[in-house]
């Protein structure tokens, strides 16, 4: 089985934080937001052209689920994870709820196996993350994902 695009991996990974975002937000299950996104919000539309309406047409619907899956049913080790990485003063849940969302995306694929490599998860959700702030937050990001990844993978970075 060959890798998919890189495109599609990147549209999987924004999927994701859509459908967390929309499962804190909603109160709703994983596997409802997924069955949801997967009839009404991945792939192309006829005559469409993308992203509108908030469809993410490239996305990989087997990575999108998993990734959706794994930070649902790993949300409270997650969060716990991210609360000891965040700094003091920025406690997870005074934390913008995208914000919120990507991060829990990336620990749980830092989480599960090796591959992909930590630092090409890390590049992802920071380009993700550019997607959605203009601000402060994908460096914010990328250093969370950054602390997660060397205590959740320190054989990747020589330690």
């Amino acid at each position: 089985m060959g890798k998919a695009p890189r495109p599609a991996r990147t549209a999987s990974r924004i999927a994701a934080v859509q459908a967390l975002f929309q499962t804190e937000q909603a109160q709703t299950s994983a596997e409802t937001v997924i069955d949801e996104f997967v009839r009404h919000r991945l792939g192309e539309l006829p005559g469409g052209g993308g992203f509108e309406d908030g469809r993410v047409p490239a996305a990989e619907v087997p990575l999108f689920a998993r990734i959706v899956r794994a930070a649902v049913t790993q949300q409270e080790t997650i969060d716990r994870m991210l609360a000891e990485a965040l700094p003091a003063e920025w406690p997870l849940a005074r934390l913008d709820p995208v914000l919120r969302a990507l991060l829990r995306a990336g620990a749980a694929e830092l989480a599960a196996a090796n591959d992909p490599p930590a630092k090409v998860v890390i590049n992802e959700y920071l380009n993700v993350a550019h997607g959605f702030f203009s601000g402060e937050e994908p460096r914010m990001a990328n250093a969370i994902l950054d602390r997660l990844a060397r205590l959740l993978r320190p054989g990747e970075f020589g330690l």
